[in-house]
């Protein structure tokens, strides 16, 4: 009898150990932050492990919540890692432009202070790595590169600044907004989130895409499957060559949009490696 093939999407909906705890880095509801502890951690002092930030997917919509990112979190937090799994306002629910930019640089430059205060001692908050997949790994690339925007945009940093990760690993990153919205990748998802096409809102795309915004300020590991059919390898593929050698692109062979958040698939390992990679280049 043959073997039954599993549904990719399955990761999704699976269950996982939940958060130790959650901290807010603001005053709504979606800005906050689940935290897990490394396994065998006691809630005690101790040395502190590196830190993954997580910046959920799910095309910037608000049907997509952070909960959906736990067996990846839970995955994480086995290897040794604290983990943050990052919540922001997303379309359909107070999300869009300018809301979800917003919360994701407020969230991407300040809870790595909120959890080393809330967890003394499980953080070492000087190593950090963002791991955003899909549109999550949009949203983490684009906040790495904000030193292009100009002086005085709401999001502008200083390259080099102390909150700056150790680098990005990008997971089926939509890495090209012009593109997702001419492609209309999932119904339009790109024009939803900046309210327009890249024509009518050309200034939008400008700050908020990171092709527009290269090369980035730190390391990007860029990983995508070979089988993805939301977001085509491609756009991991123009990313890398137009940021330079600040990009590596490691395409993985069968493997779809979901195997990169699932600790049970063989991407697993590759995802591993990249935070590794970027915590030891450091």
């Amino acid at each position: 009898m043959a073997r039954r093939r599993r549904d990719p999407r399955e990761v999704l909906t699976r269950a996982a150990p939940p958060p130790r705890l959650t901290v807010a880095y603001g005053d709504l509801p979606d800005q906050v932050a689940d935290v897990w502890l490394p396994v065998g951690h006691p809630g005690g002092p101790r040395t502190g492990a590196p830190l993954v930030v997580v910046v959920h997917g799910g095309f910037w919509r608000a049907e997509y919540d952070r909960t959906h990112a736990r067996p990846q979190c839970a995955g994480l937090a086995s290897a040794g890692y604290t983990v943050a799994a990052i919540e922001y306002r997303r379309i359909g629910a107070g999300g869009g432009w300018p809301a979800t930019f917003d919360d994701v640089a407020l969230a991407l430059d300040t809870v790595p202070g909120l959890v080393a205060a809330a967890a003394p001692g499980a953080v070492d908050h000087t190593r950090v790595v963002h791991v955003g997949h899909s549109a999550g790994a949009h949203l983490a690339v684009w906040a790495a590169s904000r030193h292009h925007l100009r002086a005085g945009s709401r999001w502008a940093t200083a390259a080099g600044r102390p909150t700056a990760p150790a680098g990005v690993v990008a997971l089926a990153g939509v890495l090209d907004l012009v593109a997702a919205a001419e492609l209309q990748l999932d119904h339009s998802a790109a024009l939803e989130l900046l309210d327009g096409d890249p024509v009518t809102r050309a200034r939008r795309y400008a700050v908020a895409d990171p092709m527009a915004l290269v090369p980035p300020g730190v390391p990007v590991a860029l990983l995508h499957g070979t089988e993805d059919r939301q977001v085509p390898p491609a756009f991991s593929r123009r990313y890398g060559a137009a940021a330079g050698p600040d990009a590596t692109l490691r395409e993985l062979t069968g493997v779809e949009h979901f195997g990169l958040i699932d600790p049970e698939s063989t991407a697993w390992p590759a995802v591993l490696d990249a935070v590794n990679d970027l915590l030891r280049r450091a």
